[in-house]
């Protein structure tokens, strides 16, 4: 997902399928509250909706982003002259990276409803961390996004 201004910008939304879920969190709050009355029911309903759906938002509001010099993953910052090659993973290989050939000194921003994900190697001697592994729904936009930043910032 491309936004003016910057060359990459991509937000892990949380899928449409858990909006509903919030909705039946909500829905089994109110019949939990069902025998103390109809005030107590309506409030179960629309709290346990509400506290739902704040978890599944706050969830799904990892960004990964490439600006200037430096790719922007949830929380972790690290400049592109840090990071090496990178490689586009499928869903099966994407699993497979997430499970058995997974690293764990690696730093993995997983999202599981995510499919794809790209795998950039870090190539910074002080850091012990061997690759990111980063859960996307554009993986060759995320590494056309690193090759350009990488070429600007040499």
């Amino acid at each position: 997902m491309q936004l003016s201004g910057t060359p990459y910008e991509e937000r892990l939304t949380a899928p449409r399928s858990w909006w509903l879920i919030s909705f039946l969190v909500g829905l089994a709050m109110a019949l939990i509250l069902l025998p103390f009355g109809t005030l107590p029911l309506l409030g179960g309903l629309v709290g346990g909706t509400a506290v739902a759906a704040v978890m599944a938002s706050s969830y799904g509001s990892l960004r990964i982003r490439v600006v200037g010099d430096s790719l922007i993953a949830g929380e972790a910052k690290i400049p592109v002259t840090a990071l090496g090659a990178t490689q586009v993973l499928d869903a099966e290989e994407a699993r497979a990276w997430r499970t058995y050939k997974a690293d764990t000194r690696a730093f993995l921003l997983l999202r599981s409803y995510i499919p794809t994900a790209l795998k950039v190697e870090v190539t910074d001697p002080e850091d012990p961390t061997p690759y990111l592994y980063l859960s996307t729904r554009d993986p060759q936009g995320l590494a056309q996004a690193l090759e350009a930043a990488r070429k600007a910032a040499a």
